[in-house]
């Protein structure tokens, strides 16, 4: 199942590890959505609500565990790279170690905290109720939603992206036929939402062990493995910590912006939210390509190829890129239509017009900077990711959106400008890094003239 990244077409490695990824993504974005669908068509209002509100909370807690989990992908994929297998086991074992004892932790800590969460979150007071129930079981899941994720970064680190994507495909599967199930023929309602989401995630889990278990990985874990060491569990923390937080942080910046909208009326607030999921799905390809450029830099780096890492993210800078810019074009001319597609309101599909054209941009320059913040990650520097994220969105983001809303109260144009003038901001950040850092000989290897033929031949 180890597969070496560090050989052959650099271009090849990129797209054969990242298109099962991007599936990755896609069902995990289709097995988000499957429960407010389902329950949609056998419930009312506050059940509705009751699974919108307690999804945004576990979406939120899934995307800081996934981060969390690149540290263990990049972790053991230096140690593939350099061919250390024992290394390797070892940090397997502590992956699964600290990652048990993580989940066990935060599943006390919300079931705790449950009612206050309901609470932050304004809910309104008929779905109340409901959303502590999905919100109670979804937490009692959690070591399983941690598990998966975590075999899924083991996985990853070893070079292998497509059983990761077979095993979101059984959850996702699972979890439609168990909310029909729940939901439609026991009317469980919010309740049979959470109970398929958790069982779904337990049914992957499950197959993931039985793929492990079956197959020969090429690492040998020993009793030892497992038991807690200072180095790999401080090299997984060193850079997952910061990348979990960033994506918190980008998450409440999602949730700000919302209530901005909201204050705006009706219309303005529902072309937001349609929007939102629009980008979400654009978003899937800058989003594979950070994960793959960790992974793969991971590797090459662990083997001493620095070349090939600077490679893989100039290849990955330029797919990212080019597709960031021509999805930005198309949705020049057909915005209005794939709004529309959401909505037969007339005042709310050129509203998301307005704010999708001008959102959109931020998937091109996004794409640049996700690249490099998976290169960062791959050297251990993912404070990098953090600071400039968390400088966009302080400085960017959050009070253009309050501004634009404020000043530009008929139109959402200006609005949506402050994402893609965030991440300019994180690309300028990112690219005076990337300088210094190969300056100062933190990062070899150039850029992509230099990558291509320096130091060692690279096969593109």
């Amino acid at each position: 199942m180890e597969k070496d990244l560090t050989t052959g077409s650099v271009f090849k490695n990129i797209v054969f590890f990242s298109l099962p990824y991007l599936l990755s993504y896609f069902l995990q974005t289709l097995y988000g959505m499957a429960d407010l669908f389902i329950i949609g068509q056998f419930n009312g209002v506050d059940s509705i609500t009751a699974v919108s509100v307690g999804s945004q909370v576990m979406h939120m807690l899934t995307v800081m565990i996934v981060g969390l989990a690149m540290g263990a992908t990049v972790t053991i994929g230096k140690a593939v790279g350099a061919k250390q297998s024992r290394q390797a086991a070892l940090t397997v074992g502590n992956t699964i170690t600290l990652f048990m004892g993580v989940s066990a932790a935060v599943m006390v800590l919300l079931l705790v905290l449950v009612k206050p969460i309901v609470s932050v979150m304004s809910t309104p007071a008929e779905a109340v109720f409901e959303t502590v129930i999905y919100l109670t079981i979804c937490f009692v899941g959690i070591p399983f939603i941690t598990a998966y994720n975590m075999i899924s970064s083991i996985f990853r680190g070893l070079g292998d992206s497509k059983s990761p994507m077979y095993f979101i495909a059984v959850a996702c599967a699972a979890n439609i036929v168990l909310d029909y199930l729940l939901i439609g023929v026991f009317r469980l309602g919010a309740a049979g939402a959470a109970l398929g989401t958790t069982l779904s995630q337990t049914i992957s889990v499950i197959v993931a062990l039985a793929v492990i278990f079956k197959r020969k990985t090429g690492i040998i874990l020993k009793k030892e493995d497992f038991k807690p060491q200072a180095e790999p569990m401080g090299q997984i923390l060193k850079i997952g910590i910061p990348v979990a937080l960033q994506d918190g942080f980008i998450q409440i910046a999602f949730i700000v912006i919302t209530v901005i909208a909201n204050r705006r009326g009706l219309n303005d607030a529902a072309a937001v939210g349609i929007v939102e999921k629009i980008i979400g799905m654009v978003f899937l390809v800058p989003s594979t390509m950070l994960s793959t450029v960790s992974a793969l830099s991971a590797q090459n780096i662990g083997a001493g190829k620095h070349d090939r890492a600077a490679a893989t993210l100039c290849y990955a800078v330029l797919m990212a890129a080019g597709f960031g810019l021509a999805v930005s074009v198309a949705i020049q001319f057909a915005g209005y239509g794939v709004v529309g597609m959401f909505t037969d309101e007339t005042k709310v599909i050129i509203l998301g017009d307005q704010y999708l054209r001008a959102y959109i941009w931020d998937c091109m320059f996004a794409g640049i900077h996700f690249c490099f913040s998976g290169y960062f990650c791959a050297y251990g520097l993912s404070g990098i990711s953090f600071f400039h994220n968390v400088l966009s969105i302080i400085l960017m983001r959050i009070p253009g959106a309050f501004l634009a809303s404020k000043y530009f109260t008929d139109t959402l144009y200006p609005m949506g400008l402050a994402a893609p003038g965030g991440s300019l901001l994180s690309v300028l950040v990112c690219i005076i890094a990337f300088l210094l850092l190969r300056t100062r000989g933190n990062c070899r290897g150039g850029g992509l003239k230099d990558s291509l033929n320096g130091g060692e031949k690279i096969t593109d």
